[in-house]
């Protein structure tokens, strides 16, 4: 009889939309007896059914994130992609909660035989997205999505963690917002691979194309990103669905033009690298957490801190001995 990860792990390839949920909700899980379910059914996800392209949208609250992504959902459904849409909504500080609300946001979308759209809490988590963002990417690749879109929560500069994640990044930016010229401080920016000026319809056109120019120039200054591709500003309306073609195109030429010269798969390759290396992290960090000789130390080295009797450095240094030895 197949273990429970396995008769899942069919499912999702098969493209089971309740499987797919149940898939992301068991890797989303924080409960430890659920850690190695997760870890078996990522193991037999590992083969991508077909080529994909991951894109972050980014951008500041408001700019019109979920309406862009909708219009060029629906605009690649059309031309026969299966989308996969991740929405990070930002989490309560106080509750832990979050809204959720990118469904209500993206109802047609929504209704879509080849659209998937899983909204997901960023948690404690900075960088813009949420705690399992890149094992849900290999999931909903594995049921055949080949479009994947990551829209991050939308705090501002800080969210650089998404980059290294997907094949492409885009940043919205609103005309008569000021972010444009904010962002040229470099940071975010630096990542853009495409740079979406929004909302540019009345009375914002004149504004909009102010604003691209600006960003245009602004990009010279800043360290080119990818020797192969020169970043690319754009105008869009989201609402009105006007520049969504023009985008999509855009996103197109970029996939084939990093697959021709072989730099998509050595992107994937350093981004695994770094994704094995964050897991070895997790896992220790885990254990020192659940050590048993270390959680007797640490209430101790605590109250010495707190009283000054003992620097944190010092203290910090006594716990990684203690683990360090529990292991030998």
């Amino acid at each position: 009889m197949k273990e429970d990860w396995q008769h899942l792990a069919q499912a999702i390839r098969q493209g089971h939309r309740r499987a797919i949920g149940k898939g992301i909700t068991l890797l989303e899980s924080c409960r430890p007896e659920d850690a190695e379910q997760a870890s078996r059914l990522l193991a037999a996800l590992e083969e991508p059914a077909g080529e994909s392209l991951r894109v972050a949208i980014s951008g500041a609250p408001g700019v019109g994130k979920s309406t862009l992504i909708e219009a060029l959902g629906m605009q690649a459904v059309a031309q026969g992609r299966r989308v996969g849409v991740l929405s990070v909504d930002p989490s309560s500080r106080l509750s832990g909660g979050s809204i959720l609300g990118d469904k209500i946001r993206m109802p047609r979308l929504c209704q879509q035989a080849n659209a998937y759209i899983r909204p997901s809490p960023a948690g404690t988590l900075l960088g813009g997205v949420a705690r399992r963002t890149r094992e849900t990417i290999r999931l909903l690749e594995a049921a055949g999505f080949n479009l994947l879109l990551v829209e991050t929560v939308g705090v501002g500069q800080s969210e650089t963690e998404v980059e290294g994640m997907v094949d492409l990044f885009v940043l919205l930016l609103l005309a008569n917002g000021g972010d444009e010229l904010q962002g040229i401080k470099r940071g975010i920016m630096e990542l853009a691979e495409i740079i979406v000026i929004n909302k540019a319809d009345p009375p914002w056109q004149e504004l909009a194309a102010h604003s691209a120019a600006q960003v245009r120039q602004a990009i010279h200054l800043l360290q080119r990103k990818n020797p192969l591709w020169e970043p690319q500003v754009l105008l869009t309306s989201a609402l009105h669905e006007q520049g969504i073609d023009s985008l999509w195109a855009a996103l197109q030429s970029f996939q084939r033009l990093l697959q021709e010269q072989g730099a998509l798969q050595q992107k994937r390759q350093a981004q695994a690298t770094r994704w094995m290396w964050e897991r070895v992290y997790e896992g220790l960090r885990l254990q020192l957490h659940t050590d048993s000789l270390v959680a007797q130390l640490a209430p101790e080295l605590e109250k010495l801190v707190a009283q000054g009797a003992l620097g944190p450095i010092e203290a910090a240094e006594r716990l990684l001995h203690c683990f360090a030895n529990a292991r030998k």
